[in-house]
């Protein structure tokens, strides 16, 4: 009797502890991190997204003004091709010397491409206008180097073929008994040339448009 009441008094005179109840079927600690300066992580890339918005606004301007001049070049150089002719001023009773691009199938495509490419980059100046208003959007400035790269290849193509028969129209070729007539027709052959020229200068303009889309296109991937 005495030993049950020594240990009563043990077990009254001991402090009483709560143990914390453990999560059943869970197990998991739950570990608070400390608050991290979001505002001024947020504030940062804000800055550079008006940063990047900014220099690439300025890129869409400049190709805004480019594809400007690019489509008044291209669109004057099938002008002056398809206005150019000249007539010599003798002839004889059956036949009369003139001269026109419809003579030659090469300077008739020149014609048609130039005014195919001209009506593009003049119906992709809104395109260029959005790329100034929403610099950071991709696809329409996707849309514009594709397109671009297409009309280039199409005019340098134009211009090349031309080229070659302005030349043999100032030179001629013996081997092939191309005699020049440039001679004769100066005024015909001085317009093709002129034309020519423009066209390069169209195609020149279309290439650095290219490069400009590219590396805009770059820096935002």
């Amino acid at each position: 009797m005495d030993i049950e009441k020594a240990g009563s008094r043990r077990e009254e005179e001991q402090p009483i502890v709560q143990r914390p109840k453990l999560d059943k079927g869970k197990g998991k600690a739950h570990v608070f991190a400390p608050p991290m300066n979001y505002s001024r992580i947020m504030e940062k890339h804000k800055q550079e997204k008006v940063s990047v918005a900014g220099w690439k606004r300025g890129v869409a301007i400049f190709d805004f003004v480019l594809r400007l001049i690019a489509a008044i070049t291209a669109m004057a150089a099938a002008a002056k091709m398809a206005t150019t002719e000249e007539t010599l001023p003798f002839f004889t009773q059956f036949l009369q010397f003139s001269a026109d691009y419809t003579d030659l199938p090469t300077l008739s495509s020149f014609v048609i491409v130039n005014s195919i490419v001209g009506g593009y980059l003049t119906l992709s100046l809104p395109f260029s206008i959005v790329c100034i208003l929403r610099p950071l959007a991709v696809p329409p400035r996707l849309f514009l180097i594709l397109c671009d790269t297409a009309m280039m290849g199409l005019t340098m193509m134009a211009a090349s073929a031309s080229a070659a028969i302005v030349y043999l129209a100032h030179n001629g070729n013996s081997s092939s008994n191309w005699l020049p007539v440039c001679q004769q027709f100066g005024d015909f052959c001085q317009g093709t040339s002129g034309a020519v020229v423009a066209s390069f200068i169209a195609a020149a303009l279309l290439m650095f448009l290219v490069v400009l889309s590219a590396f805009a296109l770059k820096r935002s991937t």
